[in-house]
């Protein structure tokens, strides 16, 4: 009996010593804690210096926030935008990381209107298309006088012009409810079909009239009706 509690006693301190070590290789030293923390309040205040000290320190620019966001991703929707460029820049950001909502930093920066923050994120090569919400159809929903450079600027990098969101909502359809006039135009112009249907059976010129946008409906109207062959007598 004896023999047996003293085996048992050593199997708990092998488990313990175990376990100890188990924690100190996966918890987060108090100085890395800190660091994690310094980290994201810089990237919420801007503050590309304490960013560049921690690179150098080695702290891994990627690291998730506690929403679970990248932090590029992080940074241009919180408009720090010396500390997007920052991060940009560096060759091991993963610019194609998504947050939450399947979002990368391109769809954001579009969203937003950051034209030279698009420059240098397609500069880095970031993901044009993707399945699903695109930065094209974001492009598409700003109002800002940028929407139709970045809008010129996904297509001439390939952004598929009639990509469909789960839905089978099209950038033209969000550019009518939401978005410039111009950038209506410019899908127009560019081939985006004015006829298609999202699976509410919806046009882009439904989504003009639901919004109260009845010169953007005519616009498109216009341009279906010009494509439409004219009978000879």
């Amino acid at each position: 009996m004896p023999e047996k509690i003293l085996i048992n006693s050593f199997q708990k301190i092998i488990y313990l010593i175990a376990f100890s070590g188990f924690l100190l290789f996966h918890l987060p030293s108090a100085a890395q804690q800190g660091s994690y923390e310094r980290f994201f309040t810089a990237i919420l205040r801007d503050d590309v210096r304490t960013l560049e000290r921690l690179a150098e320190a080695g702290f891994d620019l990627n690291a998730p926030s506690p929403d679970l966001e990248p932090p590029l991703f992080l940074a241009v929707k919180s408009e720090s935008l010396r500390a997007a460029r920052f991060l940009i820049e560096r060759p091991e950001v993963n610019v194609d990381a998504r947050g939450s909502a399947d979002e990368n930093a391109l769809m954001i920066a579009a969203l937003k209107g950051q034209l030279d923050l698009v420059e240098a994120l397609i500069a880095r090569r970031a993901q044009v298309n993707k399945p699903g919400w695109t930065p094209l159809h974001y492009a598409a929903t700003h109002k800002g006088p940028n929407a139709p450079a970045i809008t010129r600027l996904l297509l001439e990098h390939h952004a598929f012009i009639d990509a469909e969101s789960p839905n089978k909502t099209t950038p033209l359809m969000m550019a009518a409810h939401y978005g410039h006039p111009m950038v209506v135009r410019i899908l127009l112009e560019e081939g985006a079909d004015p006829m298609a249907r999202n699976e509410q059976g919806l046009t882009a010129i439904d989504f003009a009239h639901r919004a109260g946008r009845t010169d953007m409906a005519e616009l498109i109207a216009s341009f279906v009706r010009q494509r439409q062959p004219r009978g000879t007598w």
